[in-house]
């Protein structure tokens, strides 16, 4: 990307449907309650023809550094303060405000090319306030309709000119696009890894309400880049982050914490819990963050279980350590609620961690990586049916209405999670006793604790089928 913007103004107008309008997908959330945008959000922005990083940021208010709003207001400054330029959004049909004025004081004090917009000018009654924006003393404003995607073109014409010709349309380098494109060829010719350690991972960070999950991303990061506090629920989208691990590219999703069914009353709840589904089936690996001091609550285990169903990696996490009083006690007593509550996710890695002093986190990362592995592991078929033979010949399938069902062949028909497919006898009438000696056994004999095993049944084709019968 060739440089960065960064939309700012007062809450409620518009900018978080422009920061959709201009991505092209309807990354954040949407509401006409004002201050749904909480954390600033990045993007791949493209305007006809210029591509840039664009940054969604939360509105701007007057408030004291110590209340929600005033961090709010720091993680808006910290985009600025980032960004090579501000797209500076106005709401032409309600008219300035005071605290449009105080923001144009702001942007002016820091020095930075600033592009006015004022959004919702197809109004009826906006011109009042498009001429207002005059005020501002920050040039002309352009008027648009971010719902409409009305006056995309001069927005575009508005931002080189503020930018420059040369950061707008940056010399493309040619000679290092080749040298990229020979190596990729020759390591494709010479092999594909079984586990690429190299590729950037995904990882989902999930859990109730208040465990502490944008408190341990800071804590990754090294920074307050995600917006914190004592208040639950504070995080509303699924923010994405980037950090390296041993080399390794980590693309961590803060969600939304996940309520009971019953208590998500509210519309906007309801599209910050839809956002943290689609992060999960979105992710690799999902971090379950559970509380430590409060552990297993009910909405807890349900959330592990939509994680397996989905057929995700799942780590648990149990945070806030550092306020445990008896360590080695609650960490027996959480193996022996682990393998009681969760018996589905057999062997699942937990690990006792702390966001807010970083306690365990370099253990944490290394049970998510290791959980990945086993997730896109892959077993040949000559050794699965190897292990299908000795198996059955120990626990033979039982006999269903006097005929035994018999297993036949064996075969890893997908990773990612681990599924199989065994050919067999009446596929229908093999109890799920059994299915779950296969799964349990599959778990302990390949090493693949605590990710979804997933064993379909098939019938084996009868060469006699469909043939009249002799008499």
């Amino acid at each position: 990307m060739s440089f960065t913007v960064a939309i700012v103004g007062r809450p409620n107008v518009g900018k978080s449907t422009l920061f959709n309008r201009l991505v092209g997908k309807k990354l954040a959330l949407v509401d006409d309650t004002p201050g749904v945008t909480r954390d600033r959000r990045p993007g791949e922005a493209k305007l006809v023809d210029l591509r840039f990083t664009i940054i969604d940021t939360a509105g701007l208010e007057e408030a004291g550094a110590d209340t929600l709003e005033g961090r709010m207001r720091a993680q808006t400054e910290m985009a600025i303060d980032e960004a090579d330029l501000s797209l500076f959004v106005v709401d032409a049909k309600y008219g300035l405000t005071p605290v449009d004025q105080t923001l144009a004081e702001m942007l002016r004090r820091r020095g930075k090319p600033v592009v006015l917009v004022a959004n919702k000018s197809e109004a009826k009654g906006s011109d009042g306030g498009f001429y207002d924006a005059y005020t501002l003393g920050l040039g002309e404003p352009v008027p648009i309709s971010a719902e409409h995607g009305q006056g995309m073109i001069d927005l575009r014409d508005a931002i080189v000119e503020a930018i420059g010709e040369d950061r707008a349309f940056p010399e493309p380098d040619d000679e290092a696009e080749t040298d990229v494109l020979l190596t990729e060829g020759e390591d494709d010719e010479e092999f594909e890894p079984e586990y690429d350690d190299t590729k950037p991972l995904r990882v989902a960070i999930v859990g109730r309400p208040n465990a502490g999950k944008s408190t341990l991303i800071n804590r990754f990061l090294g920074e307050d880049r995600l917006l914190t506090g004592p208040e639950a629920g504070i995080t509303r989208d699924s923010i994405s982050v980037e950090w390296d691990w041993r080399g390794r590219t980590i693309k961590m999703f803060d969600t939304a914490g996940m309520r009971k069914k019953a208590r998500v009353q509210e519309k906007l709840e309801k599209l910050s819990v839809a956002d943290t589904l689609r992060a999960v089936r979105f992710a690799e690996t999902v971090v379950i963050v559970f509380d430590a001091t409060i552990p297993f609550e009910k909405q807890d285990i349900q959330i592990v279980d939509f994680v397996l169903r989905e057929g995700r990696a799942a780590v648990l996490a149990f945070n806030k350590w550092d306020l445990v009083e008896d360590p080695q006690a609650v960490l027996a007593d959480l193996r022996e609620k682990t393998e009681r509550l969760l018996p589905q996710a057999r062997g699942i890695r937990a690990v006792p961690m702390s966001g807010q002093t970083g306690y365990g986190l370099d253990k944490l990362m290394q049970n998510i990586v290791d959980t990945d592995k086993v997730w896109n592991k892959r077993i040949s078929t000559a050794k699965l049916n190897r292990w299908l033979d000795s198996v059955t010949t120990q626990h033979p399938p039982p006999a269903v209405s006097g005929r035994r069902l018999k297993l036949k062949y064996m075969t890893q028909v997908k990773a990612r999670p681990p599924a199989f497919m065994i050919s067999c006898t009446r596929p229908d009438a093999l109890p799920e006793s059994y299915v779950r000696y296969l799964t349990n056994g599959l778990r302990a004999d390949f090493d693949m604790p605590g990710v979804p095993i997933r064993i379909h049944f098939k019938a084996g084709e009868n060469p006699f089928e469909g043939r009249k019968r002799r008499r």
